[in-house]
């Protein structure tokens, strides 16, 4: 497993695009609240929230969008998605979608794909290449032992956790996920990043020629305010 990009690139690429952030996050809880607004008994809620917290956005915005979701106050109404495909040198891509207009993000993303020599494939056609999993990066500081960072999540439930040089990524079967966030958490620990994600099982190298495409190709997926999230198996950093 493992994840790519550094601490500062990851807050960098938050800090210019914080906005467009804020409206994926908020769609996000409107259709977390759906299942309910309290979050003491609505996970996905909870999740969603802590996530938009932990870039900042406003509790306006945030009570705003769980309002929206349970119908306290007017507004669109979102449908989930997922697309599949393979990118340029046959990199496996998923991009996971909220949208208002399922036909235009379909057109969309099947355009991002066509102009960057990529194919959109049908559905399952990579997802066997990716499994599921929660995922919680903590930032390495002088603060942060691995040692007792290691106990606390093995004591909740962690599966595997991976040193880098400015971080430790947490990786957990999703239905362990919330424990383990919780229990971090209660440790004092600052989670930097923390969902349930598609982590790829097998990863690619492809040829440096592939390499301009297949970012060109991830930045227009993700510059999309319908698209919440794009996973792929390019061993290389592609959002630099």
């Amino acid at each position: 497993m493992g994840r790519h990009g550094t601490i500062a690139g990851r807050k960098e690429k938050q800090d210019a695009k914080r906005s467009q952030i804020f409206t994926k996050y908020a769609r996000a809880i409107a259709v977390a609240a759906k299942g309910g607004g309290d979050m003491e008994y609505n996970i996905a809620l909870k999740n969603a929230v802590e996530k938009a917290k932990a870039i900042n956005m406003p509790n306006d915005n945030i009570n705003r969008a769980i309002k929206k979701g349970t119908g306290e106050l007017g507004g669109e109404s979102y449908e989930s998605g997922a697309f599949e495909g393979y990118g340029p040198g046959g990199v496996a891509i998923i991009v996971e979608t909220l949208t208002d207009n399922k036909n235009r993000t379909t057109s969309a993303v099947k355009h991002a794909f066509d102009k960057c020599g990529g194919n959109l494939g049908v559905p399952g056609c990579v997802g066997y290449m990716f499994n599921r999993k929660g995922f919680i990066l903590i930032e390495k500081t002088d603060d942060v032992t691995e040692d007792e960072l290691m106990e606390v999540g093995m004591e909740a439930g962690m599966e595997d956790m991976i040193v880098n040089d400015d971080s430790f990524e947490i990786y957990t079967d999703p239905s362990d996920f919330a424990a383990v966030a919780d229990a971090l958490r209660n440790a004092g620990y600052e989670l930097l990043e923390s969902d349930i994600d598609m982590i790829p099982s097998m990863t690619l190298n492809p040829a440096e020629g592939d390499i301009k495409n297949l970012k060109k190709l991830v930045a227009m997926l993700e510059d999309d305010d319908d698209v919440q999230k794009v996973y792929h198996n390019c061993e290389v950093d592609l959002e630099d």
